[in-house]
């Protein structure tokens, strides 16, 4: 559908400005002069964006936003001034505008950018109440945002083999969301009628991960009080999460082998064979078949488990997922926290979607958090992210080093944005000035998750 803006402006010369910008950019529009006809058009119609001039002949652009805000939450909006008086610009962030513009405009492209940036913001917020929506009829369902194309054809590859009841490996750095998309297949299954059971093979020591995945006779160890089963019974026709797989010991990937093949284990402490029937889905944030070139991985097991494998790509390769997130974050410890904050504020958009996020999602879960915690009311600034602004060349995290794939990732990031920066985005010059081949500029690129504009 056609984005709805509704324009309030008594000026006619404005009126025609924001009529010549919009209307060839096949934006259905509405333009009115004053309070009286914004509240009848905004009653009768379902706007994307509002444009609001602050001085009418019959109120102020200010107050009737704040009557919007009372029957429409989530409503954005813009203020326009000939006036430009710093308490109003304080009292327009207060009260949740997306931005505040001063007439005569800077630039018209500035102000499309703006008007582009507030109408891409609404679309994410539409797209999270139809989510919830979806979520509401549907409560246990994972919850998973995304609609860049490395996420679409993720999302493709998990529609067609989650009815398959193969097995699956799913990499990705941490923090990219691995044990969402394993749930989503679970939720997509045949078995999702039955248990789904996760373990993080790097988070417990191996003793208790074998009791964990094995179960137990009373008595077969020290502190084995009663009879317990474990994961492969409990998971008989349902699935089985094993994350960071790559750190299960060699004598455990022995075990987990012939329990694969043979669909049949033995509690510890005991004698007797039990069957399970389960499917398992394995993840990692570490190439398994480097691990398995070291020694430190078991090759049988890794062509047991690498029938089907699936890639989440991380967050800076998919910055058009970070303002959906971000917004959805925002609701979610909203609602949590028992707040009203937001929106997100244009220059924490921008600083958002210019942050490195070395610890991908999960780090963008974090810092949305933490700023609905210490945010007041309203929209949230900069300030309150706690984030380095723009490229950081910080090879460390909270001072200690980071790994070293990580640290180069980090590294060619910075280096080369800061480099397309510079030569504005040519690609020729930023060859010559680094000294890289043109042909591989593109491969470094890609790997650091730049896009270049068209």
């Amino acid at each position: 559908m056609r984005p709805k803006i509704l324009v309030v402006d008594d000026d006619p010369f404005s009126r025609k400005l924001f009529e010549d910008l919009l209307r060839p950019k096949d934006i259905d529009l509405t333009t009115v002069a004053t309070a009286a006809d914004a509240r009848r058009a905004f009653r009768l119609g379902d706007f994307n964006l509002v444009i609001l001039d602050q001085r009418l002949p019959d109120g102020s652009g200010l107050d009737i936003f704040v009557e919007m805000r009372t029957e429409r939450p989530r409503q954005l909006a813009l203020l326009v001034t000939g006036y430009a008086d710093v308490r109003d610009a304080v009292r327009a962030v207060r009260d949740g505008f997306f931005d505040y513009l001063t007439k005569p405009f800077e630039s018209l492209e500035a102000l499309e950018a703006v008007i582009g940036k507030a109408l891409e913001m609404d679309r994410a917020y539409r797209e999270i109440a139809d989510l919830k929506e979806t979520l509401t009829s549907s409560a246990g369902d994972p919850v998973v945002i995304g609609q860049s194309s490395g996420m679409e054809t993720l999302f493709s590859l998990v529609r067609r083999i989650a009815p398959l009841d193969t097995t699956v490996l799913i990499e990705g750095e941490s923090g990219t969301g691995k044990e969402v998309i394993a749930k989503l297949l679970h939720s997509l299954s045949g078995r999702v009628t039955g248990p789904l059971k996760e373990l993080n093979c790097g988070a417990v020591p191996e003793s208790l991960l074998e009791a964990g995945l094995f179960g137990f006779e009373k008595g077969a160890f020290t502190g084995a009080v009663k009879a317990t089963p474990g994961y492969f019974e409990e998971a008989n026709g349902g699935t089985i999460f094993l994350d960071e797989i790559a750190d299960m010991s060699p004598k455990l990937q022995a075990s987990l082998l012939r329990v694969l093949q043979e669909g049949r284990f033995t509690r510890l402490g005991s004698t007797m064979q039990r069957a399970s029937d389960f499917r398992l889905i394995c993840a990692t944030n570490k190439p398994l078949e480097s691990e398995m070139e070291s020694g430190r991985f078991r090759s049988d097991l890794f062509y047991r488990i690498n029938v089907v494998v699936l890639r989440v790509p991380p967050l800076r390769q998919r910055k058009v997922d970070i303002l959906p997130l971000a917004i959805f974050f925002v609701d979610h410890f909203s609602r949590k926290f028992g707040k009203q904050v937001g929106p997100l504020a244009p220059d924490t958009v921008a600083a958002l979607e210019s942050a490195y996020w070395g610890g991908n999602v999960r780090e963008l879960k974090h810092t949305i958090e933490r700023a609905v915690v210490i945010n007041s009311g309203g929209p949230i600034t900069t300030a309150e992210l706690g984030i380095a602004l723009g490229p950081s060349t910080s090879l460390t995290m909270s001072g200690i080093p980071l790994p070293y794939r990580e640290a180069r990732q980090r590294f060619e990031h910075d280096y080369f944005s800061q480099l397309l920066q510079f030569t504005e985005g040519n690609v020729s010059e930023s060859a010559r000035l680094s000294g890289v081949a043109r042909q591989n500029i593109y491969t470094h690129l890609t790997r650091a998750g730049i896009v270049l504009k068209s």
